[in-house]
Order: C-alpha cells, then structure tokens, then sequence
C-alpha cells in the first residue's frame, strides 16, 4: 500500500506545505515547474528526509501549520492561487502565510469562500460524489415562477449532462435561494440561462456547515475549532 512505502508521494508534500492542493500540484508537476534534489519532479515521486523541493526555483520548507480561513470574496476577484493573475483571490488577502481557495466562485459572483493551507480536506471536500451542499442567494431579470423553480428542482440541460436534483425557493418577485451538491462551471447562471433567465446577482452564503453570516464583502475570518470538526466529521 501507499502509506507503507518510505517517504511521502511528492503531490502530497507540496500540499502538506501548505503551497497548493494535490490537483494543483499534480499539475505544477507535469508543466515541469517542480524540482525534487535538482531534477524535474514526476508525478510517482516520493519524498524522503533530507530530500530539497523546489516549485518554480523557490524551495518548501516542510509542513506548515494548516489555516482555514473563510472570505466574503468581492465581485472582481479571481478563485484562483496564479500569481498571473492580476486580481487572483490569494494576493488580495495578503497573508502573512500561504493559503488557497477550495473549489471555485466566479469573478461576476460574491460570497463565501473557503481558502486553506490543508490539502488533504481540499481533496475531499472537491469529491463529485461527496454530495456536499452549497448554499446560494440569486437574482434574476424576469419574475420567478413556481414553474421556473420547479425546472431548476428537477435538473437543466447544460455542457452535455443534466445536473442533479437541488431545492430551491423563491424569496421575493425575481430572487430565489438554491441549494446544490455539485459544482459544475458557472452552474448556476447557466441552468437560469437554459431556462430563459439572467442572473444579475449571486451570492453564497453556505459551505456545508460554514456560513457567510455577518461577513461583509473583503472582510474574512478564521475557521472555529467547532466549525472545522463539524466539517471534517461529514467528509
């Protein structure tokens, strides 16, 4: 098995460092930008004691500390960790210590945002079939009909599947609250789209059993002893 092999897989540590998820390291792995004692990493690699890692020339320094931090992310501000990106999620914070985003909320949409150093609780938090629900506000531009509610309960057609049953209710003429368990590109304002509707608003206010509550927008706290067991304990 895995666990019995000397050293730790070279995803896992790039994680366990706190610089990004095991996706993501997968990934700095194959375009080349991660070295482990001077040579190009693979992906079946193993670290052991003693061994130097390098990401883009900059070296890791063993495990970190793991952070979870929630973030009323603002409109504008990009879900991602690339320093490319002029307006990505990770500069805008500006922390002391290294953390990245779980999951994805568009740039034209607001809201809850789970950032963490853990790479472990990203893998299991992004895993389709965990069923894990995602709260959000939305408002559109033509009235909300029980009909329309009840199209986006049953699942729309969109990017060639049909996406899973949600609950959903209206909460004034032209916004209604979702609930989903996936996360599928930009889902929403594309099951609104196929229905007929814009959104012109949108905001999430749950993750699982983390809420948005009096957060306001750039304003981010850490994750509570009791909230963070709360969570591990449905993954």
């Amino acid at each position: 098995m895995d666990n019995q092999l000397p050293g730790k897989r070279l995803n896992k540590y790039i994680a366990d460092c706190g610089y990004c998820s095991r996706r993501e390291a997968d990934r700095l792995i194959e375009e080349g930008r991660v070295k482990l004692d001077g040579r190009r990493g693979a992906l079946g690699d193993r670290v052991l004691p003693g061994m130097a890692v390098t990401v883009d020339g900059k070296p890791l320094s063993g495990e970190s500390e793991k952070k979870y931090i929630l973030l009323y992310k603002p409109r504008g501000i990009v879900c991602t960790a690339d320093p490319r990106e002029p307006m990505n999620v990770v500069d805008y914070l500006g922390l002391p210590y290294r953390v990245f985003p779980v999951g994805r909320l568009d740039k034209d949409s607001e809201g809850l945002l789970l950032l963490t150093s853990d790479g472990d609780i990203v893998n299991r938090l992004l895993r389709a079939a965990g069923g894990h629900e995602k709260e959000y506000e939305v408002t559109i531009d033509r009235p909300v009909t029980a009909e329309f509610l009840q199209r986006m309960m049953a699942g729309v057609p969109i990017l060639d599947t049909v996406t899973l049953p949600c609950r959903a209710r209206r909460t004034g003429e032209r916004s209604f609250n979702i609930i989903l368990v996936q996360g599928l590109n930009r889902q929403i304002r594309r099951m609104c789209e196929a229905l007929g509707a814009n959104v012109t608003q949108l905001r999430r206010i749950r993750i699982m059993n983390l809420r948005l509550g009096r957060l306001q927008p750039g304003q981010w706290r850490e994750v509570t002893g009791d909230e963070l067991k709360a969570l591990t304990d449905k993954l």
